[in-house]
């Protein structure tokens, strides 16, 4: 964290972002924040987490991004953080 609402991020592809956080609500269990960068004209993000049972969950991350060509390498690292936590967490891939 870079003071209360700024992150510093480092993807695994070795890109490093800069993301204002927008909304935490710890009880819905939701994380909202967005991003800019000279590739990125618009990003905004949330993920949460639902219970799906003793021991299971659910996640839904979404993400708005422009321009356009910027949502398949957006994807693509969406994807990579989603099996870091499915590993980290150690979980199942529920992917739909």
């Amino acid at each position: 964290m870079e003071g209360p609402d700024v992150r510093i991020v480092t993807f695994a592809n070795g890109l490093v972002a800069k993301e204002l956080i927008v909304d935490i609500d710890d009880q819905a269990r939701r994380l909202v924040w967005s991003a800019r960068s000279e590739r990125l004209k618009h990003h905004n993000a949330s993920i949460q987490v639902f219970e799906e049972g003793p021991g299971r969950c659910r996640i839904v991350w979404i993400a708005d991004v422009l321009p356009h060509e910027m949502a398949k390498p957006i994807g693509a690292m969406m994807d990579a953080g989603m099996e870091a936590m499915r590993k980290t967490l150690g979980g199942h891939s529920g992917a739909a």
